[in-house]
């Protein structure tokens, strides 16, 4: 049987110039951010030209100065993201999930029934007989007004004598 167990952190050695950086991706990791940081990086990483541009006809010492300038401009541009990547991170705008198509998309609006009393008193989260009491000891405006603040979708609801029952106010 395979161990599935995750294989201990290694000791590597890194730049000095890359050590700031390093420690910041090592604390991403570890406060359990890895998805979003490979995301992170691997669109970082697509915006560098891989190509560096070095003088060829000059001396070792300007070769290696042209390519500590582009390293730090890269490590610059690096930090700047994880700082990026760590604001957006704490702010919780951003997760672990996939980015989602923005899509407009409207619910149809439902169209409430009338209720009777049990129905009713259900959807307020009362007795049918407080229902009652409610209806029977408030103005027509209260009791709209009443309904209206126990309804989970504040929807006030108007008592019908001719029908018995209760219907929604819009």
């Amino acid at each position: 049987m395979a161990d599935d167990k995750t294989p201990p952190s290694e000791m590597i050695r890194v730049p000095t110039a890359l050590i700031p950086v390093v420690r910041q991706l090592s604390k991403l990791h570890r406060e359990g951010h890895t998805i979003l940081l490979l995301q992170g990086l691997e669109e970082l990483i697509s915006k560098f030209d891989s190509k560096i541009d070095i003088n060829n006809s000059g001396r070792l010492d300007q070769k290696l100065e042209n390519l500590e300038s582009h390293l730090d401009t890269k490590l610059e541009r690096i930090t700047k993201k994880l700082e990026l990547i760590e604001r957006a991170i704490a702010s919780g705008r951003h997760n672990n999930k996939p980015r989602r198509q923005a899509y407009s998309y409207q619910q149809p609006q439902i169209e409430l029934q009338p209720r009777n009393n049990e129905s009713l008193a259900q959807r307020l989260a009362v007795s049918h007989q407080s229902l009652i009491t409610e209806r029977e000891n408030k103005s027509v405006k209260e009791f709209i007004s009443w309904s209206r603040n126990r309804d989970p979708m504040s929807v006030g609801w108007e008592w019908n004598v001719k029908d018995g029952l209760y219907h929604p106010v819009k």
